[in-house]
């Protein structure tokens, strides 16, 4: 495996014991990263570590992002074994039944957003407060959006609200971070070959109520995307890159 020049440097992945999450984990480690995998199920986050086979370089966390003092814990828990974090790609996301919205149970509702929104936050403020803290100050943030920060899918009313919030939540902490050399931006992926996606091989509604067969990227492309955007200089920020399927009905009309 080559080292590359990043070696050392720490990130954070929630989220990462499947799908984009573990794509990205597995790309910064294979790029000299020191990762801290995490999310609730502990049986993900080692089949994550195995896989990379990056020795005392990964490290899986157990962490619940929808209770603020897991996610505190989770970063304490870095700074004591690794000594700073340089990089938070704040990923855990989830979705709910695609239904009317007046069948849309409530506490589906509030599911989706203490996970999406919430959860989101939670990661953003504990990584302020260890950035701001260290020694050189500063790091990077990426919060997982979606397509659908710019385009809802039928009955989707949760998952798009909160990812149209993360737009916000990813805007204002750019905007506040600048002062202490913190680097905030967002990826908005469309059809990574996830857990989550695999339905679009069978076929989904489109917004003119047809089923259609989509067209899917494999997720190492999104591991890429997120390695991209985190090694460039704390100068540099991509505030939003998109990476989506070429050929998914996202532009156009229908």
């Amino acid at each position: 495996m080559s080292m590359a020049s990043n070696t050392g440097k720490v990130a954070i992945v929630t989220g990462g014991g499947t799908g984009v999450g573990k794509a990205a984990a597995l790309a910064l480690l294979a790029d000299g990263w020191r990762v801290a995998v995490a999310g609730r199920r502990v049986g993900p986050l080692d089949e994550t570590v195995a896989v990379a086979n990056a020795g005392d370089r990964a490290m899986a966390v157990p962490a619940d992002v929808t209770d603020h003092a897991s996610v505190a814990a989770l970063f304490d828990t870095v700074v004591r074994a690794w000594g700073r974090v340089d990089l938070l790609f704040n990923n855990a996301g989830i979705g709910a039944p695609a239904v009317s919205i007046d069948e849309l149970p409530i506490d589906q509702w509030k599911r989706v957003v203490d996970t999406n929104l919430n959860g989101m936050f939670y990661g953003i403020r504990e990584a302020f407060r260890v950035m701001r803290a260290q020694s050189p100050m500063g790091g990077r943030i990426i919060n997982n959006g979606s397509i659908s920060a710019h385009a809802p899918r039928p009955g989707s009313i949760a998952y798009t609200a909160t990812k149209h919030a993360v737009t916000g939540l990813t805007k204002t902490a750019s905007l506040d971070g600048r002062k202490y050399d913190i680097a905030v931006g967002q990826i908005d992926i469309g059809n990574a070959m996830t857990e989550l996606a695999a339905r679009m091989a069978q076929g989904v509604p489109q917004a003119n109520g047809e089923i259609a067969i989509e067209p899917l990227m494999d997720a190492s492309v999104v591991g890429q995307s997120v390695l991209y955007m985190a090694n460039l200089p704390l100068e540099a920020n991509v505030l939003f890159h998109t990476v989506m399927a070429t050929k998914m009905p996202f532009v156009g009309r229908g």
